[in-house]
């Protein structure tokens, strides 16, 4: 699958090192001829393919000629700074992020620190490839230090009351699912004076349940809580852009709850708007307008959100995914911030997690998916105007329907051949019904 997300597929299936060869020296076809004479960084996740793929980028890039600047295993957005401290010409992240263990992918990045823009990813696949002779190949250095810069950078963040956090002492259950989180998460818990019960730390890429930070599939971390007794409990996904949280009673609360709650722990300190995509909760339009601020809304995918950040001056933005992007730091998804801003609420607001987001108005979201056909969704947009002609229109990314208390989004995922359709209601009943008359037209 090729889309603004990257080029991803199953290993040994779609995806093999040959075709993950040849994206990768196209793309320093394009990073030389957009940037000449700047390196081209390269990083993966824990995945068991990974070190093939990683060899296979390298070698591929050095062929065209590119300096490559190796960071070796780290989260995505250790890359995506990697980029912005080397000034690099773009990086590679070899990750599937949150997909099943048999798939892996390639994540392109511009030298903005940003992933690629559907216009820049054209442009990439379109630049002629031409190799390098014996003389002029490309070269190899190693970064061992990107990680500790992440780590830094995060530290020194204005909103953190490092001290007052360390003073807490908090007890953090962790979940880093075998994948790259454990080269990042518990160093930062560390620093920040928690007190650390982890599972899953090796970083071998052989999840032990399905990968992405959703509630059904994070009942391990649920029970790790209610028995040690820790405060709060995080889950990241295998390239560590996204966090999601487990209450101090052992509850799921919700990937969409960690954007939320990290909104409004930046906006008590600061003002401007917040950008999200289109199929994240009204929770965070109430977090705004508790602050007096305004929501943008923008198509799924990471770069979809981060550009719409950069035009309107956003302070803080992301994805209902688990996925906060903080614009002080970095546009781009970031697993370990979300985390250091949620102790940082915690701090301040000195009550317990599920006592936070009580507060907050709870809406039941419904996510199903079904298998994507070759058919075009243009006569399903059409059917469901029709079946809802009451409702706001919303076309940017696939179909959105909203009202004042609900919406449905239907869309092709970027990531996988299937059709997403996400609706969020007052009641699950409210929620599911959407789902069901939306899928309807589906069939």
């Amino acid at each position: 699958m090729v889309s603004v997300s990257g080029v991803r597929g199953r290993v040994g299936e779609a995806l093999t090192p040959e075709r993950i060869g040849a994206f990768a020296a196209q793309f320093g076809a394009w990073a030389l001829a957009s940037t000449p004479g700047r390196p081209v960084v390269v990083g993966r996740d824990s995945r068991v393919s990974g070190p093939m793929f990683h060899r296979a980028v390298i070698a591929s890039l050095q062929s065209v000629g590119c300096r490559v600047v190796d960071v070796g295993m780290a989260p995505t957005p250790t890359i995506q700074l990697a980029v912005e401290h080397h000034h690099a010409a773009g990086g590679l992240a070899i990750t599937a992020s949150h997909n099943p263990i048999e798939w892996n992918a390639l994540k392109f990045i511009a030298p903005s620190g940003l992933f690629l823009s559907a216009d820049e990813g054209a442009a990439m696949r379109s630049t002629p490839v031409v190799r390098a002779t014996w003389d002029k190949l490309g070269t190899v250095e190693t970064d061992d230090r990107a990680i500790g810069r992440h780590l830094e950078a995060i530290l020194t963040l204005p909103y953190l009351a490092l001290e007052g956090i360390r003073r807490r002492q908090f007890h953090v259950a962790l979940d880093c699912v075998r994948g790259a989180g454990a080269t990042i998460m518990p160093a930062l818990l560390d620093r920040l004076g928690c007190r650390v019960t982890a599972i899953n730390l090796e970083a071998d890429g052989r999840f032990p349940h399905p990968p992405e930070p959703v509630a059904e599939n994070l009942g391990a971390l649920e029970a790790l809580v209610r028995e040690s007794g820790a405060d709060i409990g995080f889950a990241v996904d295998p390239d560590v852009d996204r966090l999601a949280l487990i209450d101090e009673t052992g509850k799921a609360i919700g990937e969409d709850y960690t954007l939320a709650l990290a909104a409004s722990l930046v906006l008590r300190h600061t003002r401007g708007p917040v950008v999200t995509n289109l199929s994240t909760s009204r929770v965070v339009d109430d977090v705004a307008a508790e602050a007096g601020v305004s929501v943008i809304r923008a198509p799924v995918g990471e770069v979809n959100v981060a550009i719409r950040m950069r035009e309107a001056g956003a302070v803080i933005g992301g994805e209902g995914n688990g996925g906060v992007i903080l614009p002080s730091l970095h546009l781009g998804r970031d697993a370990p911030v979300g985390a250091a801003l949620i102790l940082q609420l915690l701090f301040e607001d000195g009550a317990p997690l599920s006592r936070i987001v009580a507060r907050r108005p709870r809406y039941a979201i419904v996510k199903d998916k079904l298998d994507r056909g070759n058919g075009d969704l243009s006569r399903v947009y059409t059917a469901l105007r029709t079946t809802f002609p009451d409702a706001v229109v919303d076309t940017q990314d696939g179909l959105r329907l909203a009202w004042p208390d609900r919406w449905v989004h239907v869309r092709p995922s970027g990531t996988e051949p299937i059709v997403r359709v996400i609706a969020e209601g007052p009641t699950a009943d409210a929620a599911r019904l959407l789902v069901t008359r939306a899928r309807a037209t589906l069939s």
